[in-house]
């Protein structure tokens, strides 16, 4: 929803949803038919929005986003930001991108990243000056936006598939990873032990640790005291990205590596499909999107220094780290292993199987130990817009803030309902590029785009009306392309459901 931000003292003024922006003292937007007005509990008057309360004193926007996890601090610095956005930019998914440059070979491997990551990083810069359309005005959730870009039925249809799936879903995957990775470290760490052995811990046991773990890291209040949460992530996520490119340097390539893509790989529906998979792959390495917004919201703003110039500074410091991390192992995952890259778990997975006898145990227990910390760190922001959806159906339903006990009663239903989808599906890293494509691929790269026309009205047939409808149209074209993919490798290759068998 749109926070209203108090820029000077002075009377208030209401700006309807499409006006240039000029100054006021205080400006509102005011969306037709819009969540604000169609929310229970809300009013809507020529002096603003306000909330009713039983006794028939109205609160107003402002202390209802005061009440959310996202919104509830404002004090959030570059630094800050800084380390949500390599928190949740770097993750897992990319370990699988010399996976895609053994299909796309070396050219057309290193072009396709290059132009996705470019692209990606225009859509962040859309999101980030498209948070504050209007000075004064704040819309902190992708939901929000997306109602204000395409209105009230629209928006919702557009975005809520994708946020939940990048909120609830991919911390349902970071359990499945989590829970993985804690099986091999424990195995590494009780080897030789028979003892040891006998008493190892299931696989639902093992999802269950992980989520109780991260249960209790996720009662911190608000976005913004996750921050060193989100630090610690991407210093884990930047080690062991780092390691396991590092290592597979120094290690060396194993014998027969080739670079040569077989013919029947290449031709033909089986060809088209494996092109189109690859370039899912380097679509969906790229991640966190859905939370520019949330993440910029807990940056304080004003007329004087906006909080999109400190955001950008501190999206492309994270992107120039992003980049360092993403593009070397790529490059050097396909270098060193070539062909022989396995589909399931990437350069991990392989060098592990091809490094473990010359590798000390403490090496690969430590790049374990570095995912499973950045899971953990990741799940808590990921969590955060479910939270804050959770807290904010509340708290407009009763007119007050969250009590301590509610606040920690929603995170458990939330974190108890992921570990349950976790356990009955384990086998859902099969769909993610199905699911990708539908939810991933078009909040990533086409909406940002739309939006933009939508709201901010560049000149018809211009440059940048031009540019965003081409990339929007592009990114749609993509996703419906990935899908169908996705669907013909379940069809050609199948699916193992292991349903309730982690």
């Amino acid at each position: 929803m749109g926070e209203v931000v108090p820029i000077e003292d002075g009377l208030t003024q209401e700006l309807p949803l499409h006006m240039a922006p000029t100054p006021s003292p205080l400006q509102i937007i005011t969306i037709k038919s819009g969540s604000i007005k169609e929310t229970p509990g809300f009013t809507c008057n020529p002096d603003g929005c306000t909330q009713g309360r039983p006794g028939g004193q109205a609160i107003n926007i402002t202390e209802l986003e005061s009440w959310l996890p996202i919104t509830e601090s404002r004090n959030g610095n570059i630094f800050s930001a800084m380390f949500h956005i390599l928190c949740s930019g770097i993750g897992f998914q990319a370990l699988l991108l010399p996976v895609a440059f053994a299909v796309l070979g070396w050219t057309w491997g290193i072009i396709c990243l290059c132009i996705v990551f470019m692209w990606q990083l225009y859509t962040i810069w859309l999101l980030v000056n498209l948070h504050e359309p209007v000075p004064g005005t704040r819309y902190s959730r992708f939901v929000r936006l997306s109602i204000v870009a395409f209105g009230q039925k629209l928006g919702k249809l557009l975005a809520i598939f994708p946020v939940m799936y990048l909120s609830g879903g991919t911390c349902v995957l970071l359990i499945i990873t989590g829970g993985g990775t804690m099986e091999l470290l424990f195995k590494i760490i009780c080897e030789e032990g028979a003892a040891c052995q006998s008493k190892s811990l299931t696989g639902t046991e093992l999802f269950l640790l992980f989520t109780c773990i991260a249960l209790i890291i996720g009662q911190l209040p608000n976005l913004h005291s996750v921050a060193r949460v989100s630090l610690t992530g991407a210093i884990a996520s930047i080690g062991y990205f780092t390691m396991i490119w590092a290592l597979s340097i120094s290690k060396g390539r194993p014998d027969g590596v080739s670079y040569s893509i077989p013919h029947a790989a290449k031709t033909g529906m089986t060809g088209f499909g494996n092109i189109l998979n690859a370039i899912g792959i380097i679509m969906l390495s790229f991640r966190g999107h859905n939370l520019i917004l949330e993440i910029q919201g807990t940056l304080p703003s004003s007329s004087k220094h906006p909080c999109r110039k400190s955001m950008w500074r501190g999206v492309m410091v994270s992107y120039i780290i992003i980049a360092m991390c993403l593009f070397p192992l790529a490059i050097v995952g396909f270098w060193a292993y070539g062909n022989k890259i396995p589909a399931n778990g990437g350069i991990l997975t392989a060098f592990a199987d091809f490094h473990r006898e010359d590798t000390s145990k403490f090496v690969i227990g430590l790049i374990y130990l570095w995912l499973i910390l950045s899971c953990l760190s990741s799940y808590q922001i990921y969590a955060m817009p479910a939270f804050d959806n959770l807290e904010f159906i509340y708290a407009s339903s009763k007119n007050r803030r969250c009590p301590g006990w509610v606040r920690v009663g929603l995170r458990l239903f939330f974190g108890g309902l992921t570990f349950f989808i976790a356990v009955a599906f384990p086998f859902l890293g099969s769909l993610a590029p199905l699911l990708g494509g539908m939810a991933t691929v078009p909040l990533t790269f086409a909406y940002p785009c739309f939006m933009w026309i939508s709201i901010k009205r560049p000149r018809r047939n211009g440059a940048m009306w031009s540019l965003n409808l081409g990339l929007g149209c592009l990114g749609i074209v993509l996703s419906v392309l990935l899908i169908v993919a996705a669907v013909w490798n379940l069809a050609d290759k199948g699916l193992h459901a292991n349903f309730f068998r982690p």
